[in-house]
This record gives C-alpha cells, structure tokens and sequence, in this order.
C-alpha cells in the first residue's frame, strides 16, 4: 500500500488509479469529518462528495512542504462550514439530526462487542451533540481526527494557548456530558 503522499504526488501528475485509491483510502475519514460537523447522514455523503471534487480542483495548490492531512482536514472543514451556512439559511427552524452514527468497521467484531461498541458510540455521540459547537469542533479535531494542536492554531487561524484552553473546556464539558448521560441510563435501567 502506497503512502497517501505518494498516492498525492501521482494523483498531481494525472494518475487516475491513484486518485481512485486516495479516495478509497479518504472517503471514511471525510464522510466522518463532513458527518460529525453536519450531524446528518445525508448532508454529510453530499458534502463528502463535495470535498472531493473541490480537492480534485486544488490537489496542485498543495506546497510540496505542506503535510496533506491537515491540508485536507481545512479544505474538509471549509466545506462542511459553508454547507452549514447554506443551511442555516435556508431553515434555522428545521433542523434536521440524524441519531444514527455511521457505520465504518475494519474487523469483524462478534456480536456482544459490536453491541458494546455501538452503545458507546451512540453515548459518545449523544454527548457531543450536547456540547457547544467550539467544543464539539475541538473534540473532533483533536481527538477524533488527531491533529496536533498546532494544526489546529493554524486551521482556526487563533493563537495555540487559545487552541490549548478549549481543547481542555472541551474535554471537561465532554467528561460532564459523559456523566450526565450515564448517571441519567443508570436511574432509568
């Protein structure tokens, strides 16, 4: 399997197979990306699709000294705001939240541990949905698409220490949502 750099590089000199490959390989981090800002399904597979015709349009903006993951998560977040921006336009009364997360498996899990999983998931996901947006934006970054915060700082064009304190008001807010949801399924189980 080729390095996504390589899979870049070739993609820029007219490779069609490793544009198909490079989207292959993106196409889940990017409809998670496009899902969790979005929260649903639908938009999400509109706005993915989006995001790959624009990085098709500016593959050859990239400087060579430039990591493509972060490239791609600010081109990604881009979309996904201006999409929010065209919806809220349209609605601010309907909004429409989709409960049910995507469904990305890499192993076969058995069925108790799928159960498992899926109950966490869908607690982490209802928890998210209760933070504030900056926090919900800064989990997603940080922890579920693994920027560095430096990355970030540059994404969101703010200082690092403002990056550092919501990164952790984020976390905190999550831990409590955490509780709180747990604490509400144990009084009612």
């Amino acid at each position: 399997m080729l390095p996504t750099d390589d899979l870049v590089a070739r993609c820029r000199q007219g490779d069609d197979l490793a544009w198909e490959a490079l989207v292959r390989r993106l196409q889940g981090r990017v409809y998670s990306l496009a899902y969790h800002y979005l929260r649903n399904r639908e938009e999400a597979r509109d706005t993915a699709q989006d995001i790959f015709v624009r990085l098709y349009q500016k593959l050859d903006t990239l400087g060579e000294d430039r990591p493509f993951l972060p490239w791609l998560v600010r081109l990604a977040r881009n979309c996904c705001v201006d999409r929010l921006r065209r919806l809220e336009v349209r609605s601010r009364h309907n909004a429409d939240i989709d409960d049910d997360l995507p469904e990305v498996a890499a192993t076969m899990p058995t069925p108790e541990e799928s159960y498992v999983q899926g109950a966490r998931d869908r607690t982490v996901h209802r928890a998210l949905g209760q933070l504030s947006r900056t926090n919900r934006e800064m989990i997603l970054l940080k922890e579920i698409q693994g920027l560095k915060m430096e990355e970030i700082a540059d994404l969101l064009e703010v200082p690092l220490g403002t990056v550092k304190s919501r990164s952790s008001r984020a976390r905190i807010e999550l831990g409590k949502a955490l509780h709180a949801l747990r604490a509400s399924t144990e009084v009612l189980g």
